[in-house]
């Protein structure tokens, strides 16, 4: 282990690759970035950068995984970026009786560590390159949550460098069960509360972590749009019923045909694509040691599809979801249910998309969609006019279940009550040599503002739109 913290500047090849993250409309131009790669090294750097008067107008920030959606780490305002990636161990601590997950370590490090040796999981994400260090600190949530809770549900203690008096870095152990009500307070705010805002994490503790099934149910299906087109009230109605049937499934008031079944452990991606995709689809994932498992997806997808099916007659057939929908892949080989143990399949959805621009808007929603927001969805989903893009969408995932069994009050995740989680998401590329240098790149979007705005215009006018009755936004004059 180096003396001292690498640090990458300037004038080293790896600078580029370093002072940004997953979203290429973000590039920072820090002095440099620090390769942190124990909590020492983290001390060191905050208390070089505290010591450093001209760095009073600029900030520190933390990179674990680096998808940060928005500017946070990567900002003009940013004079030193600290790297944890390299600070990515996973494993049982016997002194705290507790199982340890570094700050750096990915989503797929996580899942891979924790089930190959214990068998266990945290119910957390399905981007396999998230640094668990911002993802848990957000509360952490994914594919096994509606059946185990969110991954702050299990913490037991965070360490965290932390600077007081804004001097002298302090490296501070936080637990659940902390007798100095500071610490307990402390340990609270890393249950959702989000990150950057009371030092740099550098290690979790977990404590009663989930065992997931040992096999799951995987189906991924699509519909062409044009069908849908052809007959939007039935797109109107898979929205409207999608969103019932968790709403319903969380107040226990299911109809009489599906109460037969139990559907916590049933996660689902609906993937409401811009109608230049050609094809919305969805993902499902179930418990397959549950061997009524195939009659529950077909009763699900049933429900959400009433009217795609009359009699003899198909308005709108299943097809296979065979494109990039928003973070992930094309997923043509669970198109027929298909049984694989939990890691594969954890692996098959273990998505993070290419590398691009982006821009993210999200929402909780604890009922189902209004028929404002459905016809809002509609309107902007199949609008063409000037703006056609088939990696614009709104990803509509759902919640509840155990999520929703923790109080409120028991972590800093506020949305207990919710049912459905929304992913406003729109991707690009430069797409346009503005700097006439023969290549596409950052600085193209630097030198023309233009092929950005047409993106955050679409997926910022979307947003307002499905809120702007219910207020979901600032309230919007009416004209």
């Amino acid at each position: 282990m180096p003396a001292h913290p690498i640090e990458v500047d300037k004038n080293d090849a790896r600078y580029e690759a370093l002072r940004r993250g997953f979203n290429q409309r973000w590039i920072a131009t820090p002095d440099y970035v620090v390769v942190a790669t124990s909590k020492e090294d983290v001390a060191a750097a905050l208390s070089k950068f505290l010591g450093n008067s001209a760095n009073a107008a600029r900030r520190v920030t933390v990179r674990a995984g680096g998808h940060c959606y928005e500017n946070f780490v990567c900002s003009s305002d940013v004079g030193v970026i600290i790297d944890v990636s390299q600070m990515n161990r996973v494993y049982y601590d016997a002194s705290m009786d507790a199982y340890c997950v570094e700050a750096g370590a990915t989503n797929w490090q996580t899942a891979t560590q924790l089930y190959r040796t214990s068998g266990r999981a945290l119910p957390g994400g399905s981007c396999y390159s998230v640094g668990s260090g911002g993802h848990i600190s957000g509360g952490g949530y994914g594919l096994l949550s509606r059946q185990f809770g969110l991954t702050v549900d299990y913490l037991h203690a965070v360490e965290v460098v932390t600077v007081a008096d804004g001097k002298t870095p302090d490296v501070t152990v936080a637990r659940k069960d902390s007798e100095d009500p500071a610490l307990r307070d402390l340990w609270w705010a890393h249950t959702g509360g989000g990150g950057g805002n009371f030092g740099v994490i550098t290690r979790y503790w977990f404590r009663g972590l989930p065992k997931p099934p040992a096999q799951v149910l995987l189906r991924s299906v699509a519909w062409k749009w044009k069908e849908l087109q052809a007959r939007p009230e039935l797109f109107k109605s898979l929205v409207r019923r999608y969103g019932q049937f968790f709403e319903h499934e969380q107040a226990g008031t299911l109809p009489e045909s599906l109460r037969a079944y139990t559907f916590r452990d049933m996660f689902t991606l609906l993937k409401l694509t811009h109608v230049s995709a050609e094809k919305v689809g969805l993902i499902v994932q179930l418990d397959g040691t549950r061997q009524d498992s195939p009659a529950r997806l077909k009763a699900f997808l049933g429900y959400i599809t009433e009217g795609f099916t009359t009699g003899a007659r198909t308005y709108v057939d299943e097809t296979v979801l065979d494109r990039q929908m928003g973070e992930h892949s094309a997923q043509k080989e669970t198109f027929i249910p298909t049984l694989l143990p939990w890691l594969t399949a954890t692996q098959t959805l273990n998505e993070s998309g290419p590398n691009r621009c982006g821009k993210y808007k999200s929402a909780y929603h604890t009922k189902a969609f209004t028929n404002d927001q459905i016809d809002a969805i509609h309107r902007h989903l199949t609008a063409t006019g000037p703006y056609a893009n088939p990696d614009a969408l709104l990803q509509v995932d759902s919640y509840g279940g155990a999520v929703n069994d923790t109080a409120p009050d028991a972590t800093a995740v506020p949305q207990r009550s919710s049912v459905l989680k929304l992913q406003y998401q729109v991707y690009w590329t430069w797409d346009k040599d503005a700097d006439r240098n023969g290549v596409y790149d950052y600085r193209d979007a630097e030198r023309d503002a233009d092929i950005a705005e047409p993106h955050l215009k679409w997926i910022r006018d979307f947003y307002q739109d499905v809120y702007h009755k219910t207020h979901g936004v600032p309230a919007v004059p009416d004209p």
